[in-house]
Protein backbone atom coordinates (compact mmCIF):
# COMPACT_ATOMS: atom_id res chain seq x y z
CA UNK A 1 0.00 0.00 0.00
CA UNK A 2 0.95 3.41 -0.78
CA UNK A 3 1.81 5.94 1.53
CA UNK A 4 -1.65 7.89 0.37
CA UNK A 5 -3.94 5.16 0.47
CA UNK A 6 -7.81 5.85 -0.42
CA UNK A 7 -9.82 5.75 2.22
CA UNK A 8 -13.58 4.91 2.10
CA UNK A 9 -15.70 5.49 5.53
CA UNK A 10 -19.02 3.83 5.27
CA UNK A 11 -21.65 4.63 8.03
CA UNK A 12 -24.65 3.23 7.92
CA UNK A 13 -27.44 5.09 9.78
CA UNK A 14 -28.49 3.62 13.57
CA UNK A 15 -27.40 -0.02 12.83
CA UNK A 16 -26.34 -2.21 15.76
CA UNK A 17 -23.41 -4.42 15.77
CA UNK A 18 -25.38 -7.40 16.86
CA UNK A 19 -27.42 -7.26 13.73
CA UNK A 20 -24.39 -8.49 11.48
CA UNK A 21 -22.86 -11.70 11.11
CA UNK A 22 -19.71 -10.83 11.71
CA UNK A 23 -20.24 -9.76 15.13
CA UNK A 24 -22.17 -13.45 16.37
CA UNK A 25 -26.16 -12.33 14.84
CA UNK A 26 -27.57 -16.24 13.80
CA UNK A 27 -30.29 -15.00 12.33
CA UNK A 28 -28.60 -12.97 9.53
CA UNK A 29 -25.66 -13.11 6.95
CA UNK A 30 -23.28 -10.28 6.04
CA UNK A 31 -21.37 -11.85 4.03
CA UNK A 32 -19.97 -8.67 2.17
CA UNK A 33 -19.77 -6.80 5.75
CA UNK A 34 -18.38 -9.81 7.35
CA UNK A 35 -15.17 -9.57 4.14
CA UNK A 36 -14.12 -6.11 5.39
CA UNK A 37 -13.87 -7.98 8.87
CA UNK A 38 -11.95 -10.43 7.59
CA UNK A 39 -9.02 -8.64 6.07
CA UNK A 40 -8.23 -6.34 8.99
CA UNK A 41 -9.79 -5.30 12.28
CA UNK A 42 -12.88 -5.64 14.07
CA UNK A 43 -13.39 -3.98 17.09
CA UNK A 44 -15.76 -5.73 19.77
CA UNK A 45 -15.94 -2.76 22.29
CA UNK A 46 -16.49 0.19 19.84
CA UNK A 47 -19.03 2.81 21.41
CA UNK A 48 -20.81 5.91 20.02
CA UNK A 49 -19.50 8.84 22.68
CA UNK A 50 -22.73 10.96 21.38
CA UNK A 51 -25.17 7.87 20.35
CA UNK A 52 -27.48 10.56 18.28
CA UNK A 53 -27.34 11.41 14.71
CA UNK A 54 -26.38 14.99 14.35
CA UNK A 55 -24.24 14.46 17.38
CA UNK A 56 -22.55 11.96 16.29
CA UNK A 57 -21.34 13.70 12.53
CA UNK A 58 -19.97 16.99 14.58
CA UNK A 59 -18.03 15.24 16.72
CA UNK A 60 -16.70 13.44 13.39
CA UNK A 61 -16.35 16.41 11.33
CA UNK A 62 -13.89 17.79 13.90
CA UNK A 63 -12.76 14.97 16.26
CA UNK A 64 -13.67 17.01 19.07
CA UNK A 65 -16.34 15.49 21.96
CA UNK A 66 -19.85 17.20 21.75
CA UNK A 67 -19.56 19.58 24.35
CA UNK A 68 -16.94 20.93 22.67
CA UNK A 69 -18.30 21.07 19.58
CA UNK A 70 -21.63 22.44 21.02
CA UNK A 71 -23.70 19.55 19.71
CA UNK A 72 -25.32 17.86 21.93
CA UNK A 73 -28.78 17.01 20.29
CA UNK A 74 -30.47 16.69 16.64
CA UNK A 75 -31.12 20.35 17.24
CA UNK A 76 -27.73 22.16 17.09
CA UNK A 77 -25.01 22.28 14.47
CA UNK A 78 -21.50 23.64 14.32
CA UNK A 79 -21.57 27.03 14.60
CA UNK A 80 -20.85 28.90 11.26
CA UNK A 81 -17.79 30.31 11.43
CA UNK A 82 -15.73 27.18 12.53
CA UNK A 83 -13.05 28.08 10.34
CA UNK A 84 -12.28 31.84 12.47
CA UNK A 85 -11.94 29.59 15.55
CA UNK A 86 -9.31 27.71 14.17
CA UNK A 87 -10.96 24.26 13.19
CA UNK A 88 -11.04 22.87 10.20
CA UNK A 89 -13.12 19.53 9.22
CA UNK A 90 -11.13 15.99 8.34
CA UNK A 91 -12.40 16.66 5.03
CA UNK A 92 -10.83 20.03 4.71
CA UNK A 93 -7.43 18.93 5.94
CA UNK A 94 -7.60 16.13 3.51
CA UNK A 95 -8.12 19.13 0.48
CA UNK A 96 -4.99 20.60 2.33
CA UNK A 97 -3.12 17.39 1.90
CA UNK A 98 -3.62 16.58 -1.93
CA UNK A 99 -7.04 14.75 -1.51
CA UNK A 100 -9.85 14.24 -3.39
CA UNK A 101 -12.89 14.47 -0.43
CA UNK A 102 -15.93 12.99 -1.68
CA UNK A 103 -19.17 12.23 0.22
CA UNK A 104 -22.66 10.20 -0.82
CA UNK A 105 -26.01 10.09 0.86
CA UNK A 106 -26.70 10.93 4.40
CA UNK A 107 -24.72 13.34 6.31
CA UNK A 108 -27.20 15.44 8.50
CA UNK A 109 -25.53 18.94 7.88
CA UNK A 110 -27.62 21.94 8.31
CA UNK A 111 -28.49 23.59 5.93
CA UNK A 112 -28.22 20.06 4.44
CA UNK A 113 -26.81 20.88 1.21
CA UNK A 114 -23.61 22.31 2.68
CA UNK A 115 -20.49 20.64 1.82
CA UNK A 116 -18.67 20.79 4.97
CA UNK A 117 -15.24 20.83 3.31
CA UNK A 118 -16.30 17.55 1.16
CA UNK A 119 -15.63 18.88 -2.91
CA UNK A 120 -18.34 17.17 -4.27
CA UNK A 121 -21.32 15.54 -2.24
CA UNK A 122 -24.49 13.72 -4.29
CA UNK A 123 -26.98 13.65 -1.55
CA UNK A 124 -29.64 11.60 -0.10
CA UNK A 125 -30.72 12.74 3.09
CA UNK A 126 -32.30 11.13 6.29
CA UNK A 127 -35.08 9.11 5.65
CA UNK A 128 -37.77 11.48 7.74
CA UNK A 129 -36.65 14.88 5.87
CA UNK A 130 -39.46 13.91 3.08
CA UNK A 131 -39.43 17.08 1.67
CA UNK A 132 -35.75 18.15 0.92
CA UNK A 133 -35.13 18.76 -2.76
CA UNK A 134 -31.92 16.32 -3.03
CA UNK A 135 -30.45 14.61 -5.82
CA UNK A 136 -32.07 11.11 -4.67
CA UNK A 137 -35.21 13.59 -4.44
CA UNK A 138 -35.08 14.10 -8.17
CA UNK A 139 -34.45 10.65 -9.03
CA UNK A 140 -37.48 9.81 -7.48
CA UNK A 141 -39.20 12.47 -9.05
CA UNK A 142 -38.44 11.36 -12.53
CA UNK A 143 -39.64 7.96 -11.61
CA UNK A 144 -42.89 8.90 -10.52
CA UNK A 145 -42.60 8.15 -6.61
CA UNK A 146 -42.05 10.55 -3.07
CA UNK A 147 -39.84 10.72 -0.65
CA UNK A 148 -42.75 10.43 1.67
CA UNK A 149 -44.62 7.83 0.29
CA UNK A 150 -43.90 5.31 2.93
CA UNK A 151 -46.60 7.82 5.05
CA UNK A 152 -49.22 6.89 2.84
CA UNK A 153 -49.34 3.24 3.73
CA UNK A 154 -51.36 1.80 6.79
CA UNK A 155 -48.09 -0.51 8.32
CA UNK A 156 -45.96 2.55 8.78
CA UNK A 157 -48.51 3.77 11.53
CA UNK A 158 -49.90 0.55 12.52
CA UNK A 159 -46.74 -1.32 13.25
CA UNK A 160 -44.60 2.04 14.47
CA UNK A 161 -42.29 2.23 11.28
CA UNK A 162 -42.23 -1.37 10.50
CA UNK A 163 -43.14 -1.79 6.70
CA UNK A 164 -42.76 -3.30 3.31
CA UNK A 165 -41.49 0.15 1.47
CA UNK A 166 -43.73 0.79 -1.72
CA UNK A 167 -40.80 2.22 -3.38
CA UNK A 168 -39.35 -0.48 -5.64
CA UNK A 169 -35.70 -1.93 -4.83
CA UNK A 170 -34.28 0.02 -7.74
CA UNK A 171 -35.28 3.66 -6.17
CA UNK A 172 -34.61 2.79 -2.71
CA UNK A 173 -32.29 5.08 -0.97
CA UNK A 174 -29.71 2.87 -0.03
CA UNK A 175 -29.42 1.51 -3.30
CA UNK A 176 -28.88 4.85 -4.96
CA UNK A 177 -26.78 5.78 -2.31
CA UNK A 178 -24.56 2.18 -3.07
CA UNK A 179 -24.89 2.77 -6.90
CA UNK A 180 -23.92 6.41 -6.97
CA UNK A 181 -20.74 5.46 -5.14
CA UNK A 182 -19.96 2.60 -7.26
CA UNK A 183 -20.45 5.04 -10.17
CA UNK A 184 -18.17 7.87 -8.91
CA UNK A 185 -15.11 5.02 -8.05
CA UNK A 186 -15.91 3.95 -11.96
CA UNK A 187 -15.73 7.09 -13.11
CA UNK A 188 -12.27 8.04 -10.99
CA UNK A 189 -9.19 9.91 -12.59
CA UNK A 190 -6.54 8.38 -10.40
CA UNK A 191 -5.03 11.57 -10.46
CA UNK A 192 -5.48 12.31 -6.50
CA UNK A 193 -5.90 9.92 -3.68
CA UNK A 194 -9.12 10.22 -2.54
CA UNK A 195 -11.79 9.98 0.60
CA UNK A 196 -15.04 9.19 0.21
CA UNK A 197 -17.84 8.88 2.85
CA UNK A 198 -20.48 6.69 1.91
CA UNK A 199 -23.46 7.62 4.39
CA UNK A 200 -26.31 5.07 4.29
CA UNK A 201 -29.74 6.38 5.53
CA UNK A 202 -30.91 2.91 6.48
CA UNK A 203 -31.49 1.14 8.63
CA UNK A 204 -33.07 4.16 10.10
CA UNK A 205 -36.89 4.36 10.76
CA UNK A 206 -38.91 3.87 8.91
CA UNK A 207 -38.27 -0.05 8.61
CA UNK A 208 -39.05 -0.22 5.08
CA UNK A 209 -37.05 -2.80 2.76
CA UNK A 210 -38.09 -3.42 -0.63
CA UNK A 211 -39.81 -6.68 -0.99
CA UNK A 212 -36.99 -8.48 -2.38
CA UNK A 213 -35.59 -8.27 0.92
CA UNK A 214 -38.46 -8.09 3.29
CA UNK A 215 -37.76 -11.77 3.98
CA UNK A 216 -36.79 -12.11 7.25
CA UNK A 217 -39.43 -13.60 9.96
CA UNK A 218 -40.47 -12.18 13.31
CA UNK A 219 -40.44 -15.33 15.02
CA UNK A 220 -36.72 -15.58 14.31
CA UNK A 221 -35.16 -12.47 15.44
CA UNK A 222 -33.99 -12.22 18.96
CA UNK A 223 -36.45 -11.04 21.89
CA UNK A 224 -36.00 -7.63 23.57
CA UNK A 225 -34.66 -7.09 26.58
CA UNK A 226 -37.14 -6.78 29.33
CA UNK A 227 -38.05 -3.43 30.75
CA UNK A 228 -36.89 -2.51 33.93
CA UNK A 229 -39.50 0.57 34.68
CA UNK A 230 -37.96 2.33 37.76
CA UNK A 231 -34.62 2.29 35.82
CA UNK A 232 -35.92 3.79 31.72
CA UNK A 233 -37.95 6.41 34.30
CA UNK A 234 -34.99 8.16 34.94
CA UNK A 235 -33.90 8.73 31.82
CA UNK A 236 -36.94 10.38 31.57
CA UNK A 237 -36.88 14.63 31.66
CA UNK A 238 -38.74 15.98 34.87
CA UNK A 239 -42.46 17.01 34.74
CA UNK A 240 -40.93 20.83 34.63
CA UNK A 241 -38.51 20.14 32.05
CA UNK A 242 -41.03 18.98 29.89
CA UNK A 243 -44.00 21.06 29.82
CA UNK A 244 -44.12 22.76 26.71
CA UNK A 245 -41.67 20.93 24.96
CA UNK A 246 -44.18 20.61 22.00
CA UNK A 247 -42.44 17.01 21.58
CA UNK A 248 -43.99 15.38 18.23
CA UNK A 249 -43.84 11.56 17.05
CA UNK A 250 -41.72 10.58 14.49
CA UNK A 251 -42.68 11.95 11.30
CA UNK A 252 -46.46 11.84 10.92
CA UNK A 253 -46.92 8.75 12.80
CA UNK A 254 -50.30 8.20 13.95
CA UNK A 255 -50.66 5.73 16.19
CA UNK A 256 -51.17 6.23 20.00
CA UNK A 257 -51.22 3.03 21.47
CA UNK A 258 -47.70 1.24 22.50
CA UNK A 259 -45.58 -1.21 20.71
CA UNK A 260 -46.60 -4.39 21.63
CA UNK A 261 -43.89 -7.31 21.61
CA UNK A 262 -44.97 -8.58 18.22
CA UNK A 263 -44.53 -4.22 16.73
CA UNK A 264 -41.03 -4.79 18.00
CA UNK A 265 -40.54 -8.38 16.79
CA UNK A 266 -41.61 -6.93 13.35
CA UNK A 267 -39.74 -3.81 13.57
CA UNK A 268 -36.63 -6.60 13.72
CA UNK A 269 -37.26 -7.86 10.93
CA UNK A 270 -38.22 -5.50 8.50
CA UNK A 271 -34.85 -3.44 9.80
CA UNK A 272 -32.86 -7.02 9.31
CA UNK A 273 -34.09 -6.58 5.81
CA UNK A 274 -32.61 -3.05 5.68
CA UNK A 275 -29.33 -4.33 6.70
CA UNK A 276 -29.14 -7.23 4.08
CA UNK A 277 -29.76 -4.56 1.48
CA UNK A 278 -26.94 -2.70 2.84
CA UNK A 279 -24.95 -5.35 2.99
CA UNK A 280 -25.06 -5.80 -0.74
CA UNK A 281 -24.52 -2.57 -1.52
CA UNK A 282 -21.07 -2.42 0.69
CA UNK A 283 -20.59 -5.77 -1.90
CA UNK A 284 -20.68 -3.74 -5.01
CA UNK A 285 -18.47 -1.18 -3.76
CA UNK A 286 -15.92 -3.10 -2.75
CA UNK A 287 -16.50 -4.68 -6.47
CA UNK A 288 -16.37 -1.46 -7.97
CA UNK A 289 -12.92 -0.93 -6.43
CA UNK A 290 -11.62 -4.59 -7.21
CA UNK A 291 -12.51 -3.96 -10.66
CA UNK A 292 -10.95 -0.38 -10.84
CA UNK A 293 -7.98 -2.25 -9.50
CA UNK A 294 -7.49 -0.07 -6.73
CA UNK A 295 -8.76 -2.47 -3.61
CA UNK A 296 -5.15 -2.66 -2.56
CA UNK A 297 -4.21 0.58 -2.20
CA UNK A 298 -8.02 1.04 -0.46
CA UNK A 299 -8.58 1.32 2.96
CA UNK A 300 -12.27 1.08 4.70
CA UNK A 301 -13.80 1.83 7.42
CA UNK A 302 -17.21 0.28 8.40
CA UNK A 303 -18.96 2.20 11.21
CA UNK A 304 -22.43 3.35 12.65
CA UNK A 305 -23.19 6.77 14.01
CA UNK A 306 -25.42 4.86 17.12
CA UNK A 307 -27.54 1.74 17.49
CA UNK A 308 -31.57 1.36 17.73
CA UNK A 309 -33.33 -0.23 20.77
CA UNK A 310 -35.57 -1.98 19.08
CA UNK A 311 -37.61 -2.92 21.61
CA UNK A 312 -34.99 -3.40 23.99
CA UNK A 313 -35.83 -2.16 27.73
CA UNK A 314 -39.39 -1.18 26.32
CA UNK A 315 -37.79 1.85 24.29
CA UNK A 316 -37.47 3.04 20.44
CA UNK A 317 -34.86 4.79 19.13
CA UNK A 318 -31.63 5.91 20.82
CA UNK A 319 -30.04 9.22 22.63
CA UNK A 320 -29.22 7.34 25.73
CA UNK A 321 -26.18 5.02 27.41
CA UNK A 322 -28.10 1.44 27.29
CA UNK A 323 -26.31 -1.05 24.98
CA UNK A 324 -28.50 -1.11 22.32
CA UNK A 325 -28.08 3.05 21.48
CA UNK A 326 -24.06 3.17 21.86
CA UNK A 327 -22.52 0.10 21.02
CA UNK A 328 -21.60 -0.05 17.35
CA UNK A 329 -20.01 -2.01 14.81
CA UNK A 330 -16.53 -0.55 13.60
CA UNK A 331 -14.06 -2.32 11.07
CA UNK A 332 -11.07 -1.54 9.16
CA UNK A 333 -10.57 -3.60 5.78
CA UNK A 334 -6.99 -2.83 5.78
CA UNK A 335 -4.57 -3.89 2.77
CA UNK A 336 -1.67 -4.77 5.01
CA UNK A 337 -3.59 -7.06 6.57
CA UNK A 338 -4.31 -10.38 5.61
CA UNK A 339 -6.36 -12.31 8.18
CA UNK A 340 -9.25 -10.97 10.64
CA UNK A 341 -8.38 -9.55 13.58
CA UNK A 342 -10.17 -8.57 16.91
CA UNK A 343 -9.09 -6.11 19.14
CA UNK A 344 -11.04 -5.83 22.66
CA UNK A 345 -9.65 -2.28 23.56
CA UNK A 346 -12.22 0.47 23.85
CA UNK A 347 -12.57 2.70 20.77
CA UNK A 348 -15.08 5.67 19.76
CA UNK A 349 -16.71 6.35 16.74
CA UNK A 350 -14.80 9.83 16.90
CA UNK A 351 -11.62 8.18 16.77
CA UNK A 352 -12.43 7.35 13.12
CA UNK A 353 -11.38 10.99 12.28
CA UNK A 354 -8.00 10.76 13.66
CA UNK A 355 -7.85 7.35 11.89
CA UNK A 356 -8.54 8.86 8.37
CA UNK A 357 -5.73 11.61 9.35
CA UNK A 358 -3.48 9.50 10.05
CA UNK A 359 -3.83 7.08 7.50
CA UNK A 360 -3.93 10.08 4.37
CA UNK A 361 -0.31 11.93 6.80
CA UNK A 362 -2.27 14.85 8.17
CA UNK A 363 -0.96 15.91 11.66
CA UNK A 364 -3.43 15.66 14.22
CA UNK A 365 -4.75 19.22 15.10
CA UNK A 366 -4.29 19.71 19.04
CA UNK A 367 -7.99 20.73 19.43
CA UNK A 368 -8.91 17.24 18.55
CA UNK A 369 -9.96 14.60 21.50
CA UNK A 370 -10.13 11.57 18.89
CA UNK A 371 -7.16 9.22 18.84
CA UNK A 372 -5.72 6.46 15.98
CA UNK A 373 -7.38 3.66 16.13
CA UNK A 374 -5.24 0.83 18.24
CA UNK A 375 -4.10 -1.78 16.22
CA UNK A 376 -3.02 -0.56 13.22
CA UNK A 377 0.35 0.68 13.82
CA UNK A 378 -0.63 4.56 13.31
CA UNK A 379 1.69 6.74 15.12
CA UNK A 380 -0.17 8.38 18.39
CA UNK A 381 -2.38 5.78 19.05
CA UNK A 382 -2.77 4.64 22.06
CA UNK A 383 -5.54 2.59 24.21
CA UNK A 384 -8.58 4.29 26.42
CA UNK A 385 -8.75 3.58 29.69
CA UNK A 386 -12.30 4.40 29.52
CA UNK A 387 -14.76 6.30 27.15
CA UNK A 388 -16.96 9.89 28.26
CA UNK A 389 -20.27 10.34 26.75
CA UNK A 390 -22.17 13.03 26.39
CA UNK A 391 -25.89 14.67 25.45
CA UNK A 392 -28.26 16.56 25.95
CA UNK A 393 -30.23 14.29 28.51
CA UNK A 394 -27.64 12.16 30.09
CA UNK A 395 -23.28 11.90 30.39
CA UNK A 396 -21.49 8.51 30.49
CA UNK A 397 -18.18 6.75 31.98
CA UNK A 398 -17.32 3.53 31.14
CA UNK A 399 -14.05 1.26 31.56
CA UNK A 400 -14.85 -1.89 29.81
CA UNK A 401 -16.37 -3.25 32.80
CA UNK A 402 -18.19 -0.53 34.65
CA UNK A 403 -20.79 2.06 33.14
CA UNK A 404 -21.82 4.92 35.22
CA UNK A 405 -24.62 6.33 32.72
CA UNK A 406 -26.29 10.20 34.52
CA UNK A 407 -29.36 11.31 33.87
CA UNK A 408 -31.48 14.52 34.95
CA UNK A 409 -33.38 11.81 37.15
CA UNK A 410 -30.65 9.56 38.66
CA UNK A 411 -28.34 7.36 37.09
CA UNK A 412 -27.58 3.72 35.77
CA UNK A 413 -24.29 1.50 37.28
CA UNK A 414 -23.91 -1.83 35.32
CA UNK A 415 -21.42 -4.31 35.50
CA UNK A 416 -21.39 -5.66 32.29
CA UNK A 417 -19.16 -8.50 32.45
CA UNK A 418 -21.70 -10.04 34.91
CA UNK A 419 -25.07 -8.14 33.49
CA UNK A 420 -24.32 -7.63 29.91
CA UNK A 421 -28.09 -7.10 29.16
CA UNK A 422 -28.14 -4.16 31.80
CA UNK A 423 -30.82 -5.38 34.05
CA UNK A 424 -29.59 -4.92 37.40
CA UNK A 425 -28.78 -1.28 37.99
CA UNK A 426 -26.14 -0.78 41.16
CA UNK A 427 -26.58 2.80 41.86
CA UNK A 428 -27.90 2.28 44.74
CA UNK A 429 -26.31 -0.75 45.63
CA UNK A 430 -24.45 -0.18 48.94
CA UNK A 431 -21.83 -2.58 48.10
CA UNK A 432 -21.40 -0.70 44.88
CA UNK A 433 -20.86 2.78 46.68
CA UNK A 434 -16.95 3.57 46.05
CA UNK A 435 -17.33 2.26 42.58
CA UNK A 436 -19.70 4.85 42.02
CA UNK A 437 -18.04 7.77 43.97
CA UNK A 438 -15.06 6.70 42.43
CA UNK A 439 -16.47 6.88 39.17
CA UNK A 440 -18.72 9.87 39.33
CA UNK A 441 -15.77 12.15 40.49
CA UNK A 442 -14.11 11.04 37.07
CA UNK A 443 -17.12 11.58 35.07
CA UNK A 444 -17.48 15.15 36.94
CA UNK A 445 -13.82 15.70 36.43
CA UNK A 446 -13.95 15.26 32.48
CA UNK A 447 -16.86 17.32 32.42
CA UNK A 448 -15.75 20.15 34.14
CA UNK A 449 -12.46 19.74 31.48
CA UNK A 450 -14.44 19.68 28.19
CA UNK A 451 -16.61 22.60 29.23
CA UNK A 452 -13.43 24.64 30.13
CA UNK A 453 -12.16 23.90 26.89
CA UNK A 454 -15.35 24.62 25.09
CA UNK A 455 -15.57 28.23 25.58
CA UNK A 456 -11.92 28.71 24.11
CA UNK A 457 -13.71 31.12 21.69
CA UNK A 458 -14.98 33.59 23.80
CA UNK A 459 -11.61 33.43 25.41
CA UNK A 460 -10.61 37.49 25.80
CA UNK A 461 -6.71 36.89 27.07
CA UNK A 462 -4.76 33.68 28.21
CA UNK A 463 -2.88 36.63 30.08
CA UNK A 464 -3.34 39.72 32.27
CA UNK A 465 -4.06 42.87 30.22
CA UNK A 466 -3.02 44.97 34.05
CA UNK A 467 0.25 45.49 32.30
CA UNK A 468 -0.84 45.81 28.62
CA UNK A 469 -0.55 49.32 27.12
CA UNK A 470 -2.39 48.28 24.22
CA UNK A 471 -5.19 47.08 25.73
CA UNK A 472 -5.47 50.41 28.07
CA UNK A 473 -6.22 52.54 24.98
CA UNK A 474 -9.34 53.74 23.68
CA UNK A 475 -10.86 51.67 20.73
CA UNK A 476 -9.10 48.17 21.98
CA UNK A 477 -11.08 45.51 20.68
CA UNK A 478 -10.69 41.34 21.73
CA UNK A 479 -10.35 39.01 19.36
CA UNK A 480 -13.42 37.36 18.51
CA UNK A 481 -14.08 34.33 17.78
CA UNK A 482 -10.35 33.84 19.68
CA UNK A 483 -9.38 30.83 17.71
CA UNK A 484 -7.68 27.38 19.14
CA UNK A 485 -4.42 28.03 19.21
CA UNK A 486 -4.17 31.35 20.62
CA UNK A 487 -6.01 30.47 23.17
CA UNK A 488 -4.65 27.00 24.22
Amino acid sequence: MSQNPNIIFIMPDQLRADFLSCYGASFINTPHIDTLAASGLRYSRAYSAHPVCVPARASLLTGMNAIKTGVIDNGQFLRSDYRACGLRTWPELLNEHGYYTVATGKMHFYPWEKRMGFQQRIIAEDKLWGYIQDDYYHVLKRNGYTKTAFVDEPDYHNHFGALVSPIPWEYSVDHFVGQESVRWISEYDGEHPFAMMVGFPGPHNPYDPASEYATFSPEDMPQPLPVVPEDTKLMRPSRQQRSGSGRKSWYALQNQKPPTREDYLLQRARYAGLVKQIDHEVGCIVAALREKDILENTVIIFASDHGDYLGDHGLSGKASYYQAACHIPLLVCHPDFQASIVCDNLVTLTDVTATILSLAGCDIPTYMDATPLSGLGLADEGEREHIVGMLRNGWMLFDGTWKLCKYASGAHLFNLEDDPDEQHNLARDSRCADIFHCMDAQLTSEIMQATNEAFFAQRVYTFSHSSSPEFGRVGWERTYPMPWDDSA
